[in-house]
């Protein structure tokens, strides 16, 4: 505050963008607002102002209002964008505040001292308050740089696509109008100004939110080869707003699917739990199933549902997934290895059983060569941290042994830390085949609440099965004779 004061009184220059007094800097900051471009995709901006939106400051994160009003104070543009505003205007809680501006990040990082730097594809200042952070973009801009002066264009119009043309660095710069050009699409191209408390519409936003439609903002097949993940983006807020995708953003999904190939494995899983565990997963999982990006994603489980559409794969996975949905709707502790466990399971039982049938092992190395194929096979698609794929193995391998409830076996597998996890999995699994899983489950069911003398009944009502044990392995060796002779 103190270095902001004393640049303000000795009118130094704040960054490369204060060359001229911060009260023309603010009027300069309403033409890129007030005019459009003769070559915009976009039509004609709309300024929704106080009295005819719904967004209020009480709905408003205070760190966010204070990054807003820290900028503007800086001399700087500075807006709420995106989901935060699209959300507010729906009557929804935001989860987080997106700011953008035209300070460059190094130059929001001198107005901020809790700030710190993040990103390669494009450069964000994410502004730390406690456990709250306020993430800060640039305005952006367009790749070609034929506009700009020669010696601002090599340093700010730095973009690199694939030959997919997948953006793969996109550190350029714009204006405001350039940047609602950017967005994916028209419900998130909404910026809130704390100077006139106005909503400025770029993409008519508001009509596709009040006729509860998903638009994207230019050419599908363009947008979505710029960033594939935009694919899901689309499935994910259709179902969490109740939108519809509108035709010409959804034609293009099933065609385009296979460029998520493409997308590193780490964020394929960052937005694929996105999905599964905001309380829409089995709404996202039909969307996927039905765009075929569950091919590109999960090539295995995709095979077996088409196999049989209505079987025992896409039983388990469908219950699964409602089931997550239920807990997340009253807030119960739901984890992504559970659900990619189900997904996943009948894969691992098919590779098993080949393996039992053409190497001859046995069922428990068969299942956990089964289960390190499986897992290395999504791998390369679907990043699965270790500490998930590793309960997901657990509850894999628990399988096997709940059907061995003979002698102290019974009482040991109570005491297994991922027990519960595994007998929850047994139940989905019991209520979509049926069979001998239902009878197995239910003896589970009753033998974990009650008492020793009903778990020792249990155990006995299982007749034969009850007295096997493993057999010990016999030492094969021959008893050493005595160099001495017989007394």
């Amino acid at each position: 505050m103190l270095d902001f004061c004393r640049r303000t009184l000795s009118g130094k220059p704040q960054g490369d963008n204060q060359q001229q007094p911060v009260a023309a800097k603010s009027a300069a900051a309403a033409a890129p607002i007030a005019q459009a471009s003769a070559s915009s995709i976009l039509p004609p901006m709309q300024v929704i102002t106080r009295g005819e939106h719904s967004v209020s400051r009480r709905d408003i994160s205070p760190s966010a209002l204070k990054v807003l009003y820290r900028l503007n104070d800086a001399g700087f543009e500075a807006y709420l964008v995106g989901g935060c505003i699209r959300d507010l205007l729906l009557g929804l809680k935001p989860k987080d505040f997106d700011v953008v501006t035209n300070a460059h990040p190094d130059q929001v990082k001198q107005v901020f001292r809790n700030c710190r730097l993040i990103g390669r594809r494009f450069r964000l200042a994410h502004v730390v308050f406690g456990r709250e952070i306020i993430e800060v973009a640039t305005f952006r801009g367009h790749h070609s740089g034929a506009d700009d002066q020669e010696d601002t264009a090599p340093k700010l119009k730095t973009a690199s696509l694939s030959d997919h043309g997948q953006i793969l660095r996109d550190n350029v710069y714009g204006t405001i109008e350039e940047d609602a050009e950017r967005r994916d699409f028209t419900i998130n191209a909404l910026y809130y100004s704390v100077k006139d408390f106005a909503i400025y519409d770029f993409a008519n936003g508001m009509r596709d939110i009040a006729a509860r439609r998903i638009e994207l903002i230019g050419d599908a097949d363009v947008r979505y080869r710029e960033d594939p993940v935009r694919m899901l983006r689309a499935i994910r807020f259709a179902t969490k707003l109740n939108m519809e995708i509108a035709p010409d953003a959804l034609t293009p999904i099933s065609q385009l699917a296979v460029l998520l190939k493409n997308i590193p494995a780490p964020r394929l899983f960052d937005e694929l739990v996105k999905m599964l565990l905001a309380g829409k997963a089995f709404d996202n999982f039909m969307l996927l199933r039905d765009t075929r990006i569950l091919k590109q994603l999960m090539p295995q489980l995709d095979k077996i549902i088409k196999q049989e559409p209505e079987g025992k794969a896409f039983s388990l996975v469908t219950r699964a997934l409602q089931d997550t949905d239920q807990r997340v709707a009253v807030d119960k502790p739901v984890t992504p290895a559970f659900i990619f466990a189900a997904m996943l399971w009948y894969p691992v039982e098919l590779r098993s059983q080949t393996l039992l049938i053409e190497s001859g092992l046995n069922e428990i190395d068969a299942l956990n060569i089964a289960m390190t194929e499986v897992l290395d096979d999504i791998q390369r698609t679907i990043a699965i941290p270790k500490r998930f794929s590793l309960t997901m193995r657990d509850i894999w391998a628990l399988q096997y042994r709940l059907t061995k409830r003979g002698g102290r076996r019974a009482f040991k597998m109570l005491e297994q830390t991922k027990f519960r996890g595994a007998f929850d999995f047994l139940q989905l699994r019991a209520e979509a085949e049926g069979g001998s899983l239902t009878e197995l489950a239910s003896w589970w069911q009753q033998f974990q609440f009650a008492d020793d003398a009903e778990k020792l009944e249990l155990i006995n009502s299982l007749g034969r099965e009850a007295h096997d044990r493993p057999k010990r392995r016999r030492n094969n060796y021959k008893r050493k004779r005595s160099s001495t002779p017989d007394a």
